[in-house]
């Protein structure tokens, strides 16, 4: 009896981590930093994230949300890493980019014009709103 109960025990925790294991990796990563080294650490976080999951067949979803100085990073204009990211839409297209609209608004009041964004960028209304709704998601929201 004990052993029909430990099996049942154990075939359950097999079927649990199964369909745990079905579930894509998600992270989020913030940049309100306008240093570029900041810029490339994100990336490379992203890159190193993507390459580790991929690598054990498991799934995993990247969004660099950016905000404040760090929208700079996504600024068609200005980027400092433009080639980088507009590489990740070929290589890495597990891993997707998001400006905050705020930001945008805030720029193009003080510029006179709408900065262009790269390509493939989506626009929120709100960074940091969007990264809490990520995390209320069960997303994992990380700094570099």
């Amino acid at each position: 009896m004990l052993l029909a109960a430990a099996s049942v025990t154990l075939a359950a925790s097999g079927a649990v981590s199964i369909a745990a294991a079905a579930e894509p990796h998600r992270l989020a990563l913030q940049i309100s930093d306008e240093d570029p080294a900041k810029m490339r650490a994100v990336l490379d976080v992203a890159a190193n994230v993507s390459r580790h999951y991929s690598g054990e067949g498991d799934e995993v979803e990247i969004v660099v949300v950016a905000f404040n100085g760090g929208l700079d990073m996504l600024l068609a204009d200005r980027s400092p890493v433009k080639e980088r990211v507009l590489g990740f839409a070929k290589s890495m297209p597990n891993v997707s980019f998001i400006a905050c609209g705020n930001t945008l608004e805030t720029l193009a009041s003080k510029e006179g014009r709408q900065p262009p964004l790269l390509d493939g960028v989506t626009v929120v209304k709100t960074g940091v709103a969007t990264l809490l709704e990520l995390s209320e998601k069960n997303w994992t929201i990380v700094r570099p």
